[in-house]
């Protein structure tokens, strides 16, 4: 027998990571993942962006780098994203990641022990559980509306629980493609002056806006330094090039840097260049304004086949962006046992909602749908099966 530390019995393998299996299938119609569209990366652009980069600045490019990240990437992340958002910052509050996820991770490293609560979105992103169970921290769900976190509720679990931080995807937010009102960002950096709270900001959805007006961030209303914000460039250039950012206070990005060094020293100093030079030429505005009508019209060609082939009685949100539709069936279905029938019988895949909750049971009536990976006519055919599948439910 193998002794494996405690924290592993902590996690179990996602539920995310084993639907994106059966993507390698081509006879699946996966609604499973959260990948962008392959069509939207812009493979031309990187490759000259990388030829050009390697022939004028090959050898420092290939070295190793400093921990805090490329300072072109960090200069133009400031110019091109955090300043139009209304944050006001310097290099010194800037970290390059590799990728938001290993963001929650550093930060989890240099703010939480052992046995602190953390208040998270209920639902909320299932690799984010992940990582604080794994770390043994206690998560303590906020109730939601179809506005996100509900004002009251936070207030009341702040005051109950005196936790140290709370974690939110306040815009198209995963699993349920939610974005919180204005007045409620304000009232999160409000609430976590006034009660010393900590506040993780994950904003890897932002740009991707099909309809409506853009709200900033949460950090643009933080007066005390309580908010940190992580971007990514995974779904606005390409997932694979495992590119983030951290914004936050000079101190605590000392502290960050400190946490990486024990992680993998620096981000690929190659992917940083290539998206700084893709920032720093000015193509993210035109990229988005190509790629955003695609994701629309398949957002909404599943929100037709939701609304033509779903069991009457199904809700379900309707978002202005991001990649993720969140519905919750009438009755009482087996969520696990209806994905087994949709792959099995009709070759379609969907995340039961469960994973996505502190208390798994609050999600045994809900799935979520990604509508980024598939065609409209692939969204169209698949939703017709899936369709199928739910309308053999017993309603109680």
């Amino acid at each position: 027998m193998y002794n494996f530390a405690k924290r592993m019995e902590e996690v179990s393998a996602s539920a995310v990571r084993e639907i994106i299996k059966l993507m390698s299938n081509p006879e699946i119609i996966s609604f499973g993942g959260g990948s962008p569209a392959n069509e939207s990366f812009p493979i031309d652009t990187i490759q000259d962006i990388i030829d050009k980069a390697l022939r004028e600045n090959g050898n420092q490019i290939l070295q190793y780098g400093v921990t805090e990240g490329w300072k072109a990437l960090r200069e133009a992340y400031l110019e091109h994203i955090a300043y139009p958002k209304g944050i006001s910052a310097s290099l010194e509050n800037v970290i390059t990641i590799t990728g938001a996820t290993q963001g929650i991770q550093l930060i989890s490293d240099v703010f939480l022990d052992p046995g602190d609560v953390v208040l998270v979105e209920s639902p909320t992103f299932l690799s984010t559980l992940m990582v604080f169970n794994k770390n043994f921290i206690k998560c303590v769900p906020v109730e939601t509306d179809e506005h996100g976190m509900i004002m009251e509720d936070l207030e009341e679990k702040i005051k109950r629980y005196h936790p140290k931080m709370l974690y939110s995807i306040p815009t198209f937010q995963n699993p349920t493609g939610i974005t919180l009102p204005l007045e409620r960002r304000k009232k999160i950096a409000e609430l976590a002056s006034t009660f010393n709270m900590m506040v993780m900001e994950d904003d890897p959805y932002g740009d991707l806006r099909y309809r409506g007006e853009a709200l900033p961030p949460i950090k643009s209303f933080d007066q005390t330094g309580h908010v940190i914000l992580l971007n990514s460039f995974s779904k606005t250039i390409s997932p694979g090039l495992r590119v983030g950012t951290v914004l936050a206070e000079p101190e605590i990005i000392q502290k960050l840097i400190i946490a990486k060094q024990c992680a993998d020293t620096h981000t690929t100093n190659l992917t940083q260049v290539v998206c700084a030079e893709f920032l720093n030429r000015g193509l993210l505005p035109g990229h988005l304004k190509a790629i955003t009508p695609i994701y629309s019209a398949r957002m909404d060609a599943m929100l037709e086949g939701i609304k033509n082939y779903f069991p009457t009685g199904t809700q379900y949100i309707q978002p202005e962006g991001g990649l993720f539709i969140w519905a919750e069936l009438p009755g009482e279905p087996d969520m696990q046992a209806l994905l087994e029938k949709a792959v099995r019988d009709c070759k379609v895949a969907f995340v039961p909602g469960k994973p996505f909750f502190v208390n798994p049971e609050d999600g045994r009536k809900s799935l979520r749908l990604n509508f980024s990976s598939n065609t409209p006519e692939r969204i169209e055919e698949g939703m017709k099966r899936l369709g199928g599948v739910l309308s053999g439910i017993e309603i109680s």
